[in-house]
């Protein structure tokens, strides 16, 4: 069975970082843009880091420009602005396609495992988040209009 441990991300260096080695883990993988109406939710997203770290929990961000142009920025640039305006702590990756022919595999596999609404396989917008458990597996994934402080009790229940 596919689990998050069978698929990587790139950091914005170029690097490689292997989801592997987030085994055992709660995750919450998010797609972001600085340049939304949704974009004040990395200060509920680093509050959750901050809140959950300790126990097994981490949120990572993909950073993503395909919805209105709103993640228009270079990785150096995106890091930046998360780091001055929201004190964004957890990690952010290189920017990706998560809809269309060009969306990472990771992507292709989380929208397989938990469908949106009426069963659609794309992403609807920024700041959708998925929720991921200590096996890799994924156990819920939310709407952009989903504060990070509505997801604490399906953390907690995992952690």
């Amino acid at each position: 069975m596919t689990t998050i441990a069978d698929f990587g991300a790139d950091l914005p260096g170029g690097e490689s970082l292997s989801l592997a080695d987030k085994a055992g883990k709660v995750l919450l993988v998010v797609n972001t843009a600085s340049k939304c109406g949704f974009t004040p939710q990395y200060a509920g997203l680093e509050a959750l880091s901050q809140k959950y770290r300790e126990r097994g929990f981490e949120v990572i961000a993909f950073p993503c420009n395909q919805f209105g142009g709103q993640e228009p920025g270079s990785a150096e640039e995106i890091e930046s602005f998360c780091s001055v305006n929201f004190g964004v702590s957890f990690p952010l990756m290189a920017k990706i396609d998560v809809n269309g022919d060009a969306a990472t595999p990771l992507y292709g596999w989380l929208k397989s495992e938990a469908p949106g609404v009426l069963g659609t396989q794309r992403i609807k917008w920024n700041f959708t988040k998925f929720l991921i458990g200590r096996d890799g597996k994924v156990v819920r994934r939310f709407a952009p209009t989903d504060k990070p402080e509505k997801l604490e009790g399906a953390i907690e229940a995992l952690l």
